[in-house]
């Protein structure tokens, strides 16, 4: 069968690279064959505060996927996958001590029921990148056939112990330097998630050589990102999934099945 060679290929893997530190191998995951996570279904959602979309809206994208946390503490991945659900974005780390507590379940769960994943890190401006990018790097495996890792970076003037707000200069320097050390590590370009504000005010469009991840909730991100490319759009916080208990982020890929594919195969770790 060809997922037992592609395992046995992935178990020799460690043999090969034996002399370099353990969470530098590329790991087997539990994980339906690529043929299947590729094949995106139509999606089955609805919103709890859904909004009229001037221009292309998001129903009219084919592939659709989520963004969850340890707020998403139940989620029946067979049926949210069965439902539309083709990818999801996964909150593992925040700053450089906390390891979000549902990260192996949701890591594990969405593998198991074939949904293509990748994980996210909240930037906490009050932590060097490096000492971020290396925390990261120690809570997340690298496996063949997870999405690139994402930088989460976006204002926290909520926060009880970091509001720092840095020059845009020091932003973009920040930035560029976490998704070095995180290409480096997991062979992968990483996505920048990120707000209107906070892209705007840092002028974030000049840090390139990376796909963009965009929230905009009230309108189409062109109206709102001054027709910067974006490969993920954020469209709602309030989204309804089936086997998703509660509401929950929902965004969709810009591309048809046949590029998601496409998209997928030349983001795979090298």
């Amino acid at each position: 069968m060809r997922f037992s060679r592609l395992a046995i290929v992935l178990l020799l893997i460690p043999a090969l690279v034996a002399c370099g530190p353990r969470q530098h191998r590329v790991k087997a995951q539990m994980a339906l064959p690529a043929s299947q996570i590729n094949t995106p279904r139509a999606a089955n959602f609805s919103d709890a505060h859904p909004v009229a979309f001037d221009g292309r809206g998001p129903r009219s994208y084919s592939v659709h996927g989520i963004d969850i946390s340890r707020y998403q503490a139940e989620i029946d991945w067979p049926t949210a996958q069965a439902n539309g659900v083709s990818f999801a974005f996964i909150k593992a780390t925040e700053g450089g001590d906390m390891v979000d507590p549902m990260f192996a379940s949701h890591w594990q769960g969405a593998a198991r029921a074939g949904v293509a994943r990748g994980a996210y890190h909240f930037y906490y401006h009050c932590r060097s990148p490096e000492e971020q990018a290396r925390f990261f790097i120690r809570n997340v495996p690298r496996e063949a056939n997870a999405l690139p890792p994402v930088l989460d970076m976006e204002w926290t003037p909520f926060s009880p112990t970091c509001t720092k707000r840095a020059a845009p200069n020091i932003i973009r320097q920040n930035a560029a330097t976490f998704m070095n050390l995180i290409a480096a590590h997991y062979g992968q370009t990483p996505i920048m998630y990120t707000t209107v504000d906070f892209f705007t005010e840092n002028e974030l469009w000049r840090v390139s050589g990376h796909d963009f991840w965009l929230r905009s909730v009230a309108t189409v991100p062109a109206a709102r990102f001054g027709g910067q490319h974006w490969t993920f759009w954020q469209y709602t916080g309030t989204g309804l999934v089936p086997g998703i208990r509660g509401k929950t982020d929902i965004n969709v890929f810009d591309g048809t099945p046949a590029q998601w594919a496409d998209w997928r195969a030349a983001r795979r770790p090298q």
